[in-house]
């Protein structure tokens, strides 16, 4: 089986069936819940990981709305689908913040084809959870804006990160996507289950993108230059 080949059966098999939610969060599972995720997703695979080459493993947060839920692939949303990794997509074009530093980051770094053949970007929690605000909108919610869900998903978050680097990768270093919440329950899962040797924190594509678009560079340069490492 290839790299993606593996992804593919990953995506295919997520499903949360821990214990209950806590009252008014919902999972977010693209896979199951839109038509065209798995599809679009494992044509992407195909397309960039139809390999057996290693890959270092970056982990966000957990999918939002507007980009992975919908395209079943993290940190890429419907407009960089089609438009930075050429494959079609039907459906409401999206616009996620996230997507657009990344993908500036993965052209700054020499392109799609060279960034993706180094490095696999997930989550920590690969499947997503909103809740309904008091005008009654549905929004992302992040696993650890609650300690009850924080502590309800721990174990599906374990368990997922092992089977993410038995996808084929590399346990020397792996990559945070976030600097505050998500790098210190990283580092503290790793304490305990020895994932990783070493965790390289990054700010969030999102918290650049609302509050440091100014000097956006120095953070693609900074990405640059901790991935030159691997």
């Amino acid at each position: 089986m290839t790299f993606a080949d593996r992804v593919i059966d990953f995506n295919r098999q997520l499903e949360y069936a821990g214990p209950p939610l806590p009252n008014g969060i919902r999972i977010m599972n693209p896979y199951r819940e839109e038509e065209n995720a798995l599809r679009i997703s494992s044509e992407f695979y195909r397309k960039y990981y139809n390999d057996d080459n290693k890959r270092h493993l970056i982990l966000g947060i957990n999918p939002g709305r507007f980009g992975g839920g919908l395209t079943g692939v993290p940190f890429t949303d419907p407009k960089r689908m089609i438009a930075e990794c050429g494959i079609a997509y039907e459906g409401k074009l999206t616009h996620e913040p996230s997507s657009v530093y990344v993908y500036e980051m993965i052209n700054a770094y020499g392109g799609v084809e060279a960034f993706y053949n180094k490095l696999y970007i997930n989550s920590l929690c690969p499947l997503g959870f909103t809740s309904i605000d008091n005008k009654r909108r549905e929004k992302n919610y992040n696993y650890y804006d609650s300690r009850e869900l924080c502590t309800t998903v721990t174990p599906f978050m374990i368990d997922n990160i092992k089977k993410q680097i038995a996808l084929g990768c590399h346990t020397d270093v792996a990559f945070c996507f976030g600097t505050g919440q998500n790098e210190k329950f990283l580092k503290k899962l790793n304490d305990g289950h020895g994932f990783f040797k070493r965790i390289v924190a990054l700010e969030h594509p999102r918290f650049i993108m609302q509050y440091k678009s100014k000097t956006k560079q120095a953070y693609i340069d900074k990405y640059l230059e901790a991935f030159s490492g691997v």
